[in-house]
């Protein structure tokens, strides 16, 4: 038993897929299959049911994966423990970022990482909150940029900004020349959204909790339309076929009140925001990497959001 073994059941148990799990375990198919199917002839134990168009766990299974969950930890933790007596700058810090912040965001933090902390490069993670939660669990990544609320998984976290939405809506709308908005005007319009599995739509559908029941398409009422990015779903009020909910970042200040096809409006009063945070594994040791980026974070220009106090750590 390996732990490279353990690393493969715990991606296939996530994924449901031998492909994707081989993928992102950045092995080939055959060699995961191989190395899972070594793993259950050395336990004499059948891990998974492997049918037509699913993959599911068995019962014993998911002990011995719950199992694999914390061994892979006290693994990363024997690690980490290692690099102590080391520089905790030198290296690269792996961080993982929902995709909804990550395109306005990025590209100005990874400027001033550079600046600040040249020995520590970042490797940068794009994905889910939940699948990012998994890969803290798994020390896959060191530490994740995420918007809460998101379940509490023995994670250290750091406010670092409120970030209000806006309505995106067409700049034919009649409400365009308006100077602001509510969530009641909102209740009428056909709603864009973003695709499950991005936790910006379950913000959106708190704000407009009415078009949850539409979300599904139920009885036939089409009241929604589901895109898989902020950027697509913008092109997509562009051209008339709804409004939406954008955070601020994601809206140049340039383009507030110039772009010829999109209207962003505030809301009249208590704006819906999302608070933003900074969140790491309680045993992760390079306490001073994380500060480094806290900095790092800290001197980007974060244009229309409510900066939180900074603490030190």
């Amino acid at each position: 038993m390996t732990l490279t073994e353990l690393k493969y059941i715990l991606a296939l148990a996530r994924e449901r897929h031998f492909g994707r799990a081989a993928a992102a375990c950045h092995v080939s198919q055959p060699t995961l299959s191989v190395g899972i199917k070594k793993l259950e002839e050395e336990l004499e134990l059948k891990l998974f049911e492997r049918n037509a168009n699913d993959i599911s766990v068995t019962p014993l299974g998911a002990e011995v994966i719950r199992q694999a969950q914390v061994v892979l930890e006290q693994s990363q933790a024997i690690k980490e423990i290692a690099k102590r007596g080391k520089d905790p700058l030198a290296g690269p810090l792996r961080l993982g970022v929902i995709y909804t912040i990550g395109p306005y965001l990025l590209p100005d933090l990874v400027k001033r990482v550079i600046d600040l902390t040249p020995q520590m490069p970042l490797i940068l993670q794009e994905n889910f909150t939940m699948k990012l939660l998994e890969q803290l669990r798994s020390g896959d990544i060191d530490c994740a940029i995420l918007a809460e609320p998101f379940p509490d998984t023995n994670l250290e976290t750091l406010p670092l900004y409120d970030e209000p939405f806006l309505a995106a809506l067409p700049a034919h709308h009649p409400l365009a020349n308006s100077d602001n908005i509510t969530a009641e005007q909102l209740k009428a319009e056909t709603m864009l959204l973003l695709g499950t599995g991005h936790c910006f739509r379950d913000h959106v559908l708190q704000v407009c909790p009415e078009f949850a029941r539409f979300a599904s398409d139920a009885e036939g009422i089409q009241k929604t339309f589901e895109g898989s990015s902020l950027e697509t779903i913008k092109h997509m009020v562009a051209s008339g076929m709804g409004v939406t909910l954008v955070p601020r970042l994601s809206v140049p200040t340039a383009s507030w009140a110039a772009s010829p096809y999109v209207r962003y409006l505030p809301f009249e009063s208590d704006a819906p925001t999302r608070r933003v945070v900074l969140a790491w594994r309680r045993s992760y040791t390079r306490g001073e990497a994380i500060t480094a980026l806290q900095a790092a974070l800290t001197s980007c220009e974060l244009s229309g959001v409510r900066r939180l106090p900074s603490v030190a750590l």
